[in-house]
Parts: structure tokens; sequence; C-alpha cells
């Protein structure tokens, strides 16, 4: 089986993020979702668990965290072009998240952008020329 991940983030407004989500291109899970979370899958090794805070609170003693006063972890997902980076900031900022909260990354090998879901999570989007990157950390003469 191959390795996967599932992210899980606490949310305010449940029905809110799920639309927010499938705005940007993941698909609901149905087996793993309830009135109390909702399994977002983006990849068959990418899925991000929307809980209810009262759902979060029973996988963890510690406080939930605010977002949006301060950053506990920076979610990366790749792209398959520059497009299609700007696409998905789009498709955030159109769903009711916010655009580049952090400033936009052009290394012309590397773009990144990043936007903000509803609940304050800081999603960067990515795309990589690796060939132009190897290339660029190649040794002269080789």
């Amino acid at each position: 089986m191959a390795r996967m991940i599932f992210v899980n983030l606490p949310v305010s407004d449940l029905s809110k993020s799920m639309a927010f989500y499938a705005a940007i291109g993941a698909v609901k899970d149905a087996r793993f979702s309830d009135d109390t979370a909702a399994c977002m899958t983006f990849s068959d090794a990418i899925h991000v668990m929307l809980l209810t805070h009262p759902k979060f609170r029973q996988f963890t003693p510690r406080p939930i965290a605010d977002a949006r006063a301060g950053t506990e972890v920076l979610l990366a997902l790749s792209a398959e072009s520059r497009e299609a980076v700007d696409g998905m900031v789009e498709q955030a900022t159109g769903a009711g998240g916010s655009a580049d909260p952090g400033p936009r990354q052009d290394y012309g090998f590397m773009y990144g952008r990043s936007f903000e879901d509803p609940d304050g999570h800081i999603w960067e989007v990515m795309w990589m020329d690796v060939a132009a990157f190897e290339a660029a950390k190649a040794p002269a003469g080789g």
C-alpha cells in the first residue's frame, strides 16, 4: 500500500469548509465523513480531514490554535504549471479564502503562491521545473 497523508484541520463551520475545499478541487470521501468530520481528497495519497472543534478535541488535550493569530504549520501542494498555481489561488479566493498571505515566490525554475482557507490555515501551491532546478545546481564544467 502506498503511503498516504491525512492532514487534520479544526474548522469552525464544517459545511462552509467542505464547500471551500470542494471549490479548490478536493472531493468528499463519504466513507470517512459524518456530521462532525469530512474527508476531502485531493489525490489517492492526499486527504484533508476537516473536523469540528469538538471532534478535533477528541484527538488532543492541547488547545486549538487560532490559525489567524499564529502559524503552526504551512501546508504545501504541488501544481503541474505556473498557471495551475495561479488557478488554484484564484479558486480559493473565489470560494471565500484570501490570496497571498505570504509573498509570491518566483525563482524561474520554481513558482509559488499561497492562500488562507476560511479558518486561516495557510496553503502554499508550488510548481517546479525539476530539470531546470537540477541544471542550475550542477557544478560548472561537469
